[in-house]
């Protein structure tokens, strides 16, 4: 049995979450979010508490389903709420980014400039010219505009130059050694 389904969400002041029928929209100060429920979860909305539990409480699928809408409702709280953040890294010489607008320019090591363009709802800031702050309010999305701009250098295991998440530990390879005759 899954005891994530089993917790419930308190939803914090300025968010306010509205069921209607098979639909779950969830509003607050960081944007907007619908979500389509599975058929075999039923949520219920309490006061300022949102519960999650399975039609059919015999069934393993169920249960499966209702602590995987848990989490996504929960992140659609939080995201609404508070919003989610990427913060990565640039390490390598000559490796710059910058934000103008909708588009980051990246320079990585490469023969030409990489413009990549930010897709809606996600904001891309640049504190320094080496780091990159991915934010926004739906956790799936930054994870993968964060991870598509890795993509472009990930980082390499010999000298540990690329495109990395902050806390992210690279593991690193001894340089090849060549046998003495």
């Amino acid at each position: 049995m899954s005891r994530i389904a089993k917790a419930p969400i308190t939803i914090p002041k300025g968010v306010t979450v509205e069921i209607s029928g098979r639909s779950l929209q969830v509003k607050g100060a960081k944007g907007a979010m619908t979500w389509n429920l599975h058929p075999s979860v039923q949520v219920v909305l309490e006061g300022d508490v949102l519960k999650v539990s399975p039609f059919d409480p015999s069934s393993k699928e169920s249960w499966a389903q209702s602590g995987t809408t848990r989490a996504l409702l929960n992140n659609m709280v939080v995201g609404c709420s508070a919003g989610f953040e990427k913060r990565m890294t640039l390490i390598g010489v000559g490796y710059r980014a910058q934000a103008q607008g909708k588009i980051l320019n990246l320079s990585l090591g490469y023969s030409h400039p990489i413009n990549y363009e930010v897709p809606e709802g996600i904001t891309i800031t640049t504190p320094t010219q080496t780091e990159i702050l991915v934010a926004g309010a739906d956790k799936q999305r930054v994870g993968q505009v964060a991870s598509e701009i890795r993509a472009f250098r990930p980082p390499e295991p010999y000298k540990g130059k690329g495109v990395r998440y902050a806390a992210e530990q690279v593991l690193r390879k001894e340089t090849k050694k060549t046998k003495k005759k």
